[in-house]
């Protein structure tokens, strides 16, 4: 079943990106997109460190890249993929942008995230760092929002009928991306976009702070306000 498109238009949208993956400049300084393929094979052939930074630039065509200041936190999802790494509506073999319409889901999906690793790994306590990127999204999206048709979808745990929908969605509909219900915050929503123009650029906002105890997260906090707070 292919959901129906619907026009999306929220002022805001909130990305919560760990802080320890600094901006690519290649995608804030050189003004036409179709000249990162050259420009970055150059770099790398005197740096290997640029290859590992820049990413596959080439799974995103040039029509569908953004440039300038702020660009690579839309750039980096959709060049930094690995089947590794796979996410709700990704098998890894391609990038998604997702943010939520609001700062509890970004919050509640990136902690949910976190600790499922640190879990899975076995980390010692300590803590991680988080950066909010704020943007806006005005943009025709395949629609989830209305149940139960979608249940599979949206699955807490399994991905696998997200996964089947979106790459049939990308490759065989053309689509801009997905809106959903959060699945982590259930009152507010999520996009899933398949490319970076969708989404835009967005701006660096809050640094968040997550504190893993060696069982789980039990606080974050804004810095600036370092007020401990404790997890939706």
């Amino acid at each position: 079943m292919i959901p129906d498109l619907t026009r999306v238009r929220w002022p805001h949208t909130f990305r919560l990106v760990r802080s320890i993956y600094p901006p690519v400049d290649l995608f804030e300084d050189i003004a036409d997109p179709a000249d990162w393929e050259l420009i970055a094979a150059a770099e790398a052939k005197t740096d290997p460190r640029m290859r590992d930074e820049v990413g596959a630039i080439h799974l995103v065509p040039p029509e569908r890249r953004v440039s300038g200041p702020g660009a690579s936190w839309a750039m980096a999802p959709f060049c930094h993929v690995s089947r590794d790494r796979p996410s709700r509506f990704s098998d890894g073999t391609y990038g998604v942008y997702y943010a939520g319409d609001r700062f509890e889901v970004a919050l509640a999906e990136t902690l949910f995230h976190f600790q499922h690793f640190m879990s899975a790994t076995a980390e010692e306590p300590s803590t991680a760092d988080y950066r909010e990127l704020v943007g806006r999204l005005d943009a025709d999206l395949h629609d989830l929002r209305a149940p139960p048709a979608f249940t599979a979808e949206l699955d807490a745990n399994d991905y696998a009928a997200a996964q089947s929908l979106s790459r049939a969605l990308r490759n065989g509909h053309a689509s801009n991306g997905i809106v959903y219900p959060s699945v982590r915050h259930p009152a507010g929503e999520a996009v899933a976009a398949f490319w970076p123009d969708v989404v835009g650029i967005p701006v660096q906002a809050r640094r968040i702070c997550y504190r893993w105890d060696g069982r789980r997260v039990d606080a974050w906090l804004t810095y600036g306000d370092d007020q401990w707070q404790s997890p939706p």
